[in-house]
């Protein structure tokens, strides 16, 4: 049984469709990234998720629970992080963990380590008006765990964090999956995508229009391997390319050519080759097909705009 499964969702606010026969799955103990631009569906995704919003059809289930009938139980199973956090300003941050405690029913005795495990320890009896993005990302981290949830569920949870930040904030969040949470990441950013879903949504006008892990999008939209060769006379590779099993997608004119290949096996001939011509060979570097290459590649194989 998935953790969390939304079987053919619809909802709408007024004259606007918000999700649209939305189907997706999501295993227990991953990470899951709905990826799509602003207005995808992402946030709205989440509020049925939890059941803070009913769809108009279809259904949410998440550990079992309906979550249209038995919002309680699901959201005593889930913690959540909006893009926005919301914090009281002129509280301490551990005044605002004690409060948020109370209501969970978690106990306060949860705050010291919960907040320890989020690196925001050291600023608990400072107010939370004086927080950095950084401070309050983490904060906001805190208080959805302090219930010790099995989902979480992280809308844009690095939006106005500097690099550093971002990448530590990611970590965290691959260490909680690792611990057997199932994690729901919402992003507009491929880079951020990149190394840590497990399965990829990319999301556009309401549904999710692909599917699937990271290598199987690569598998599907990218397909034969590519590899980077580079010489250290670029007049050593004139007239190359007319071999069998590969093209030449790239030739910066400075030594450097990028390759598609039939299969991997075909680069030791052709590094053969080149030494044979007198090249002189100074790197070659399989590549690994990334987020933005499968996201921009679905797009021009499906000639229908991901991202709406």
């Amino acid at each position: 049984m998935p953790a969390i499964s939304l079987s053919r969702v619809t909802k709408t606010f007024g004259p606007k469709l918000a999700v649209d026969e939305l189907s997706l799955e999501v295993s227990e103990g991953s990470i899951a990234v709905l990826l799509g631009p602003n207005g995808a569906g992402k946030t709205t995704t989440v509020r049925l998720i939890t059941g803070a919003l009913r769809p108009d059809s279809g259904s949410v289930h998440v550990a079992g629970f309906n979550a249209s009938t038995q919002g309680g139980e699901v959201r005593s199973r889930c913690g959540v992080v909006p893009p926005k956090p919301a914090m009281y300003e002129r509280l301490t941050g551990r005044e605002n963990l004690r409060f948020a405690a109370d209501v969970f029913g978690a106990g306060r005795k949860t705050i010291e380590g919960t907040a320890e495990k989020f690196g925001i320890a050291h600023a608990l009896d400072t107010n939370v008006g004086g927080y950095s993005t950084g401070m309050r990302t983490r904060l906001a981290l805190t208080r959805a765990f302090l219930h010790d949830p099995e989902i979480l569920l992280l809308d844009e949870p690095t939006a106005g964090l500097d690099p550093e930040s971002a990448r530590t904030v990611l970590s965290l969040i691959m260490r909680l999956a690792t611990e057997g949470r199932t994690v729901v990441l919402c992003t507009h950013l491929l880079h951020e995508a990149e190394g840590v879903a497990d399965r990829v949504a990319m999301m556009a006008a309401g549904q999710a229009r692909i599917v699937g892990s990271p290598e199987e999008l690569a598998n599907r939209f990218i397909g034969t391997p590519r590899v980077v060769i580079d010489v250290a006379k670029p007049e050593n590779l004139n007239g190359f390319g007319t071999m069998d099993g590969f093209e030449i997608e790239a030739d910066n004119g400075r030594g450097r050519l990028t390759l598609r290949l039939d299969s991997l096996d075909l680069v030791p001939d052709i590094v053969d080759r080149l030494v044979a011509s007198g090249a002189k060979v100074r790197r070659v570097e399989p590549l690994g097909a990334t987020l933005e290459d499968v996201y921009f590649e679905a797009q021009r194989q499906t000639k229908e705009p991901i991202h709406g």
